[in-house]
């Protein structure tokens, strides 16, 4: 959702879930500026006339209640960096300070002059209140006051419009921020993500429609993904859409990041593949341990040109694939510091 109109004020913070029908941000005023000068200008004069009523007479558990929240709120500005969180935390500090100012002015005399103070504030509230446009989320999500303008062009559902020119002429830097937008705002679906990029590496183009793979962000962080798209740019290039359904909020700040696809990730030992040999169809490999030579069965898992990654059989597994394991020490296993013996051709 996006809506462009007049400056708007944030009744959601950057990045903050919302649901559904929930009040967002509002447009301002014309004269909101005037108003709020002398909202704050009364909110002085209030305290200044609280100060001067008696202890006795403005004791109340409601108004203690109010102070208790007041000081947790103070110390989370205190603790906070985040600058649409800290005014969304002003609000909040400043509608206690009113709560307190009406209850306080209940119990002074009547007609004093802290009641009339809080009557005036009242007035120019109810002013801001019913004449400000109030905008509602139409859809659960997260909100964002990042806007670049290409929203309508970079659209999910239908990927076929994508392609390396497409992306190219879009100019965008890598990590480079998107500027908050103080007229509009958006609901992002905080589920789903989708990145897109070009490949030349025989593992994208030999990917399929549907594969689960792995990215690495740029803060090292690994998530799932998996292809939702694949169009051919040419016989040794293709571009792929991933979507991906975690660290979504840590993305909306950016239109282009450098990641990396991780094709396949095994857990294991990195060993030569001129290190493995075979009895039958089990791998083995040759450890040296003082000049002494044992036979070790180690598992397969991944392999490229070079090396392979393996790990060790449990006497349970080696039976259950039918090898005699009377022959064998079950206690011999190869671990990352052994030495292994490579081949001679």
């Amino acid at each position: 959702m996006s809506l462009l109109v007049g400056k708007i004020v944030q009744l959601k913070a950057e990045g903050k879930k919302v649901a559904n029908g929930e009040t967002i941000y509002r447009y301002c005023l014309e004269n909101e500026d005037e108003l709020n000068n002398k909202i704050e200008e009364l909110d002085v004069q209030i305290q200044e006339a609280l100060q001067n009523e008696s202890e006795s007479t403005l004791f109340s558990t409601d108004i203690k209640l109010l102070e208790t929240q007041l000081e947790e709120k103070l110390e989370n500005v205190y603790e906070n960096t985040n600058i649409q969180e800290i005014a969304q935390y002003k609000n909040e500090i400043i509608s206690s300070i009113t709560k307190k100012a009406k209850i306080a002015g209940d119990l002074t005399p009547s007609g004093s002059y802290v009641k009339q103070l809080i009557q005036q504030r009242s007035e120019y509230e109810n002013q801001l209140n019913t004449n400000s446009k109030y905008v509602y989320a139409n859809k659960s999500g997260i909100i964002s006051y990042k806007i670049d303008g290409l929203e309508s062009k970079l659209t999910v559902g239908d990927f076929s419009y994508l392609n390396k020119d497409f992306l190219e002429n879009l100019n965008l830097k890598n990590s480079q921020i998107i500027a908050t937008n103080n007229t509009s705002a958006k609901i992002i679906d905080n589920f789903k993500c989708y990145i897109t990029c070009t490949s030349k590496t025989d593992e994208a183009l030999n990917s399929n429609v549907g594969d689960s793979i792995k990215l690495r962000l740029p803060n090292s962080e690994e998530i799932p993904a998996k292809i939702v798209y694949k169009n051919n740019e040419s016989d040794d290039e293709v571009l792929l859409v991933f979507e991906i359904q975690d660290s979504v909020e840590d993305l909306i700040s950016y239109r282009k990041i450098p990641f990396d696809i991780i094709w396949w990730s095994d857990s294991g030992i990195k060993v030569p593949n001129s290190a493995i040999q075979y009895e039958g169809k089990f791998a083995y490999v040759m450890r040296n341990r003082a000049g002494y030579e044992e036979k070790i069965l180690v598992r397969v898992l991944r392999q490229n040109d070079n090396y392979s990654i393996v790990e060790n059989y449990s006497t349970q597994e080696l039976e259950e694939e039918g090898y005699d394991v009377s022959t064998l020490d079950s206690k011999k296993s190869i671990s990352i510091y052994d030495e292994i013996v490579i081949k001679k051709h």
